[in-house]
């Protein structure tokens, strides 16, 4: 595990695209995974601005979204379909038969999800899944308790959680309590784990992910386990941390690969 420590989100946000972005140029077919949520939003930012301006190409990859509400059509606003459509999908040459989504309106979603496990073998996996935190240290949505061996599957949220999204709708009583999400066990099946946060409102979820003890309470402390994991933060979110830590990741050759 290694973590980054940048000066503020404008760095995290440029460093985990230049990630990605290479990942992209070393693969001749890609599978990414990404989540929702405020804090990517720069990532996204910055990866758009690398296909329209440096000619990044996405026609060979494949993606994998971490998550979707129950009950949410991927056209509905707040859907995380819709989310990654907006913010990425649609400024950048991506095939859309190459996207991969939960169905939040699946009529099987037990079958739905066993499907989509499947869907992530037969492209050959996930070369690199990016990472947000929750303020209680879910992953996806993956809350407190749930298994470190867990698979895709419909979940309950937990009242925080539906708390800290409730600004992206017009009241916390719209917002779905139920959602699919992809397992901790399949997060940590992707090759390569990037994970970001920013702000001193994660600080806490921070110091627990990276310095406590792996633990089901605290989800996003599985990282620990992987191989190649990369956690990047700014100073705020990096503030009740107890050691100190680099300021640029260590640079690894990559090859061109399938």
């Amino acid at each position: 595990m290694e973590v980054v420590v940048k000066k503020d989100y404008d760095e995290i946000s440029k460093l985990a695209a230049k990630m990605i972005a290479d990942v992209i140029k070393s693969k001749t077919k890609p599978v990414l995974g990404f989540p929702t949520g405020s804090t990517p939003i720069g990532t996204y930012k910055e990866l758009i601005r690398l296909h329209k301006e440096e000619g990044l190409d996405w026609s060979k990859v494949s993606t994998f979204n971490l998550d979707e509400y129950v009950g949410l059509e991927p056209k509905h606003d707040q859907s995380c379909y819709y989310f990654m459509w907006e913010n990425l999908f649609k400024h950048i040459n991506i095939r859309k038969e190459s996207i991969h989504a939960p169905n939040g309106v699946a009529k099987d979603i037990v079958a739905f999800c066993k499907w989509y496990e499947d869907e992530i073998i037969k492209t050959g996996g996930i070369d690199v899944q990016l990472l947000g935190i929750g303020g209680n240290g879910h992953i996806a949505f993956n809350e407190p308790g749930s298994s470190l061996g867990s698979r895709t599957r419909i979940k309950t949220l937990a009242k925080e959680t539906i708390k800290d999204n409730a600004r992206f709708f017009k009241t916390s009583d719209e917002v779905p309590k139920y959602a699919i999400t992809m397992g901790i066990g399949t997060i940590i099946e992707a090759r390569e784990l990037i994970l970001l946060a920013n702000k001193e409102t994660k600080a806490d979820a921070i110091s627990k992910a990276i310095e406590g003890p792996i633990t089901a309470m605290v989800p996003a402390t599985v990282v620990q386990m992987h191989p190649r994991t990369t956690i990047i933060v700014d100073k705020p979110a990096a503030s009740k941390l107890t050691r100190e830590y680099i300021a640029e990741p260590r640079v690894l050759k990559t090859t061109k690969t399938n």
